[in-house]
């Protein structure tokens, strides 16, 4: 057997006797030869490479791991007096210690992965490094070898170069100084910014918080859209699926959720009062993840936020591993007791390159191509979204995951998987956005399995009615297709229903806090609407909502401070809306 040993000094014969003999024992080879090379890039010390096992004794490699040491230890928390011994504590550990590697051959490489041989004892998502110092993640575990995605710079990469093990996970930078950052799929940042302080590391596969561990959902998420706080609402932890055809407004409606977000964050007197969001573009255009970075500081909204962008020029492994990345920095935040709200757009292009992943490394496809595993790939992303309990800080991480359909159809494949995952789904009709019905949720099909124990009493009290009415309102529509002459009872719940969708319509980006939601829908369900007619009932809200700072601060406040709607508010509230009809009728009559 022969061995390459790499050396910073020329060995005398001595030393090369004394490494044959211990090769000899180690690999119980009774002839050993030894083929040696002067590296001064080694610092100091030497390698040794024999088979598929490389012995890393050199000065370069216990500097790089004292390095990494380093950088994930929390210096500031150590003692100025005790520093000199925590530095030599450090220091003897690595003397002491060996880094012995497997090493592997590159056998093939194509589109993105490499077909290794070798490398027995590497383990599933683990990172491996080429021989050009690129890296790439292990996915495929055969009985040859191993293969891998090359996650960047693979364009060099040759038939017989060598790869070596790193004995570490995939792992993505993280920092309390993130927010208001763009990302790659790597965590590094791409935004211009320069380079994140303060870093620590995360892997970014985590087993789901156990069953002990979480709370129960009960504290809002509120989207500032009347229509979802309302009759789809979402509490902090769960999972609430968007999905509907190809410009509905699946992201118009995630920028409505992160702007609903500014005033409450403005108002919190700590970290742990505010929500943070994090967004996760998946396969889409640069220009347009430009553009939604761009609209959200414009509003004064990236500041709590934090996009993670992999987009459609990048390759089916960056696409991948996106959403793992984002939910990683996600927990970071959530196990310090924060609330984050992660939203991965779309999962449906995430399933494709997953798809193409799978097709390269040679596994069986199933439905639709797409392979045996795809409902796993998600449901451990998803199943991670938690709120916790007091124990464990009482953080939470809510995920609002997007999937786009083709003809409305959300029995294809992919859609199903995900809707069997997530808590509910707010459904986006391609008719109604057609029609101009913003957002375009068609509440018949979208539900929410958890979110009406976190809803909040007041709009509780008035999301049962107004469910109720609208429920009557499409079943007595859909009769009146076939019949020509409707009774008054008949007509009075259709026009009831007109105007109460009327109430539900909301522009983009003109979000609604609670109160406000609770004022308006109190309109629609006790007849303030019934004398007008259904063109005036927009400038008859926003009439409404330029009165409340001036007429309604007590009612606003009271909302605001008992999160119930009372008989006193109630009457205070019907007393005010009765005043400003007459009003805005007076104005219309003489305009």
């Amino acid at each position: 057997m022969q061995a390459l040993i790499r050396t910073f000094h020329p060995l005398s014969k001595t030393e090369e006797e004394r490494l044959k003999e211990k090769l000899s024992f180690l690999t119980k080879e009774k002839e050993v030869s030894l083929r040696v090379q002067i590296d001064e890039s080694l610092l100091g010390g030497l390698v040794i490479q024999f088979e598929s096992t490389l012995i890393d004794l050199s000065l370069k490699e216990k500097l790089k791991k004292l390095k990494e040491q380093f950088k994930n230890y929390p210096l500031d928390k150590v003692d100025i007096d005790e520093f000199p011994d925590f530095v030599k504590k450090i220091v003897d550990f690595y003397q002491q210690k060996t880094f012995v590697f497997e090493i592997g051959r590159i056998e093939s490489v194509k589109d993105g992965v490499a077909h290794i041989l070798g490398m027995q004892e590497v383990r599933s998502n683990e990172m491996l490094e080429f021989e050009g110092g690129q890296e790439g993640l292990v996915l495929n575990l055969t009985r040859e070898g191993v293969d891998a995605l090359i996650l960047s710079g693979g364009d060099h990469l040759k038939e017989g170069s060598l790869v070596y093990q790193t004995d570490k996970v995939m792992r993505t930078p993280v920092s309390s100084n993130m927010w208001g950052r763009v990302l790659n799929s790597l965590g590094k940042p791409i935004d211009g910014k320069g380079m994140l302080e303060e870093v620590n590391f995360v892997e970014i596969e985590q087993p789901a918080p156990a069953l002990i561990d979480r709370a129960s959902v009960q504290i809002p998420f509120q989207t500032g859209v009347k229509m979802i706080d309302a009759l789809v609402p979402i509490g902090r932890g769960q999972r609430e699926l968007i999905i509907g055809d190809r410009q509905t407004g699946k992201t118009s409606l995630i920028m409505d959720m992160i702007l609903s977000q500014k005033e409450n964050n403005l108002n919190a007197s700590s970290d742990r009062e505010k929500i943070f969001c994090i967004y996760v573009a998946i396969g889409q255009k640069n220009g347009t993840v430009a553009r939604f970075v761009k609209a959200l500081e414009e509003k004064g909204a990236l500041d709590y936020t934090l996009v993670v962008n992999a987009s459609a020029s990048q390759n089916a492994v960056l696409q991948y591993l996106a959403p793992y990345t984002g939910c990683a920095i996600a927990e970071y935040f959530r196990d310090k007791g924060l609330h984050v709200v992660i939203f991965y757009d779309d999962l449906s292009k995430h399933a494709v390159a997953y798809r193409e992943i799978s097709l390269l490394l040679r596994r069986f496809p199933g439905r639709e191509a797409y392979p045996g595993d795809i409902f796993f790939i998600h449901s451990r992303l998803l199943e991670r979204a938690a709120m916790l309990c007091q124990e464990k800080q009482g953080g939470s991480l809510t995920a609002i995951p997007v999937v786009e359909t083709q003809e409305n159809d959300v029995s294809a494949y992919i859609p199903t998987n995900i809707i069997s995952i997530t808590d509910g789904q707010i459904f986006l009709d391609s008719d109604l956005f057609k029609k101009g019905f913003r957002p375009a949720v068609d509440v018949r099909l979208s539900v929410s399995r958890v979110g009406g124990a976190a809803q909040i009493p007041a709009m509780k009290k008035l999301s049962a009615p107004l469910r109720l009415d609208l429920s009557r309102y499409w079943e007595v529509m859909s009769f009146s297709q076939f019949s020509s002459h409707m009774d008054d009872s008949s007509k009075k719940l259709i026009d009831k229903g007109n105007r109460l969708r009327e109430i539900l319509k909301q522009k983009n980006e003109d979000v609604l806090d609670f109160p406000s939601q609770v004022i308006l829908l109190f309109a629609g369900l006790n007849g303030f609407l019934e004398t007008l007619s259904l063109e005036e009932v927009p400038p008859f809200q926003r009439f409404i909502l330029d009165r409340i700072p001036i007429g309604a601060v007590s009612i606003y406040k009271a909302l605001e401070k008992e999160k119930d709607l009372s008989d006193e508010t109630s009457q205070k509230l019907k007393k005010f809306l009765g005043t400003l009809l007459e009003e805005f009728k007076k104005q219309q009559g003489e305009a």
